[in-house]
C-alpha cells in the first residue's frame, strides 16, 4: 500500500500534463484542417476566384489575411501555364473583386476574384504575381516594392494596381511582373516595346 500511495501523485501528475498536451495538440491540428477547408480557391483561363470563410484570427495568426497569400500563388501559377500554353496573358487590376464581409466580428467571409486580359505577345504578359496589404492601415507599399525588386530583369519595372480597398477597409495592391525564368529574354521595356512593334507589322 505504501508502494502504491507514493507512486499514485506522479502517476496523476504525468496522466494531467499528458492530456493537456494531448488536448493542446488536438486544438491546433483542428485549427490547420479548418484554415485549409476554408480555402476553396479555382482557376480557369480567364481567372482565378475564391472564398475564405472562418475565423479572422486563429492563435494570433491572421488567417484571414493570408488568403490574399493563397491567391497571389495560384494566380502566379496559373499566369505561367497560361504562359507555356502561348496564351499570354497579365492580371486585369481594374477587374478585381473584394469583399470582406464580416469582418470585425470574429468570422469573415473574404471573397476574391482576379481576371486575367489575354495580351497579343509573350513579352506583354506578366508570369509572376504577389500584394501587399493589411486590415485598417495602408499597406507598406514601398518596403514591398524593395524586397521584389531582386526577382525583377534588369530594366524591368513592376506593374501595380491602384490601391483596393473593401468597405470593411481590407486594402491591397497586387502586383505583377515579368518571371525571370520563364521570360529571360524580355529584358525591360525596351524589348518589351520591340516585341509589340514586332507583332503589329506581322
Amino acid at each position: 500500500m505504501k508502494l502504491i500511495r507514493s507512486i499514485l501523485p506522479t502517476y496523476l501528475i504525468v496522466f494531467f500534463f499528458g492530456t493537456l498536451i494531448l488536448g493542446s495538440c488536438g486544438e491546433i491540428s483542428s485549427a490547420k484542417e479548418f484554415t485549409n477547408n476554408s480555402n476553396q480557391i479555382t482557376c480557369t483561363n480567364t481567372s482565378c476566384q475564391g472564398t475564405y470563410t472562418g475565423p479572422e484570427f486563429i492563435n494570433g495568426s491572421d488567417v484571414a489575411h493570408q488568403f490574399s497569400n493563397k491567391m497571389s500563388a495560384a494566380v502566379g501559377d496559373k499566369l505561367k501555364e497560361l504562359y507555356d500554353k502561348k496564351q499570354y496573358s497579365k492580371v486585369d487590376f481594374a477587374g478585381i473583386t473584394m469583399s470582406t464581409e464580416g469582418m470585425g466580428s470574429g468570422e469573415v467571409t473574404y471573397y476574391l476574384k482576379i481576371p486575367f486580359l489575354r495580351v497579343n505577345s509573350k513579352c506583354e504578359a506578366y508570369t509572376s504575381f504577389d500584394h501587399v496589404g493589411g486590415w485598417n492601415h495602408a499597406p507598406e507599399l514601398q518596403k514591398r516594392k524593395k524586397q521584389l525588386a531582386p526577382a525583377l530583369m534588369t530594366g524591368d519595372e513592376l506593374d501595380i494596381s491602384d490601391l483596393k480597398r473593401t468597405k470593411e477597409n481590407l486594402q491591397e495592391y497586387w502586383i505583377q511582373w515579368r518571371n525571370k525564368g520563364r521570360q529571360g529574354g524580355c529584358l525591360g521595356k525596351n524589348l518589351l516595346l520591340m516585341d509589340s512593334a514586332t507583332n503589329q507589322n506581322h
